[in-house]
């Protein structure tokens, strides 16, 4: 039986995902996730990301943002029963694209999602979740947003069902483009204003 997580790693539970930090002991699940092909085939270079890299660079960053970003905000691994599923974020506008969307009262939506954990709605659930607790805990957060390939049509779904909308399609002269670049990248959104006046999905328990 696993030991019970400390009630600071965790920072949101649905129905049925924890929303937990990362920890270093996670290496073999995050290199796994950003090894994996099909994760990656729509991220960056479309190329899976070196294990050295994952150890050195990638997951050193996530640990450090829980104490450069302000509380709540950063990547979390999801997980169900005890099994990592991927991983979802919070945290300010960082994507190419998201210029006009640079401000300190947005925040940026993104996940992660293991092949044999897709198509049972853990996505949108993690999603919805993240995005409830942008607007629920943060008085000043006045946007959501997110960023995808035109071609993703299941993270545009994700998304959509999220409660984000597509405002805006872009194009980026990629150094290295990958297949399905070329139709571009697309902008999803949810103001305040349209998550407050609309169909909220029951709340998470957060932290």
């Amino acid at each position: 039986m696993s030991e019970p997580l400390p009630p600071r790693h965790v920072r949101l539970r649905t129905d049925r995902l924890v929303l937990r930090r990362f920890t270093p002991a996670d290496l073999p699940a995050v290199t796994a996730l950003c090894g994996d092909p099909e994760v990656m085939r729509y991220i960056d270079d479309g190329r899976p990301v070196p294990p050295d890299r994952v150890a050195d660079e990638l997951l050193p960053s996530l640990l450090r943002a829980y104490a450069d970003l302000p509380d709540g905000l950063g990547c979390w691994a999801l997980e169900a029963g005890g099994r990592f599923l991927g991983w979802a974020a919070l945290h300010p506008p960082s994507s190419v694209g998201l210029e006009p969307e640079r401000r300190p009262d947005h925040l940026e939506l993104g996940y992660r999602l293991r092949p044999a954990a897709r198509g049972l709605g853990y996505a949108t659930e993690a999603a919805t979740a993240l995005v409830g607790a942008a607007f629920g805990e943060r008085p000043g957060t006045e946007r959501v947003v997110a960023t995808t390939m035109t071609v993703n049509t299941a993270s545009r779904r994700v998304l959509e069902r999220a409660g984000l909308r597509h405002v805006r399609t872009f194009s980026v002269d990629w150094p290295d483009p990958i297949p399905g670049s070329e139709h571009g990248d697309v902008v999803y959104a949810l103001t305040r204003a349209e998550w407050a006046g609309g169909t909220r999905r029951p709340a998470a328990d957060t932290r």
